[in-house]
């Protein structure tokens, strides 16, 4: 049965975490099963909150919504972290809204 892109949306591997456990095991493809283990092992936050942290990292500090998301899944602890992980795209974070990042991170966390 071929199958049909529905709707495409940037998530966190929190929120795939809860989209895949939704369906049986039994019925996952490998890729499936492989990407549920991963989400398992290495997600910190339960989807709703990382789905609100996420917002707010949006909205207040007028992050990119897949920057948020990265911060997300990554939940960098250091400015140093945090900064490696944006700095990536070559733009400079200022340490300021490093510090204010890593604050309403502490809400969540």
């Amino acid at each position: 049965m071929a199958r049909k892109i529905v709707e495409e949306k940037v998530i966190t591997n929190s929120e795939a975490k809860a989209v895949l456990e939704k369906v049986k095991e039994e019925e996952l493809g490998e890729f499936q099963r492989r990407t549920l283990d991963f989400t398992r092992r290495f997600t910190k936050l339960p989807a709703d909150r990382a789905s609100k942290l996420v917002e707010e990292l949006s909205s207040k500090l007028q992050l990119d919504r897949n920057d948020a998301i990265q911060i997300v899944n990554t939940l960098p602890q250091s400015v140093e972290e945090l900064r490696a992980v944006l700095t990536v795209k070559g733009r400079f974070v200022s340490t300021e809204q490093l510090n204010g990042i890593l604050e309403i991170m502490k809400r969540y966390t």
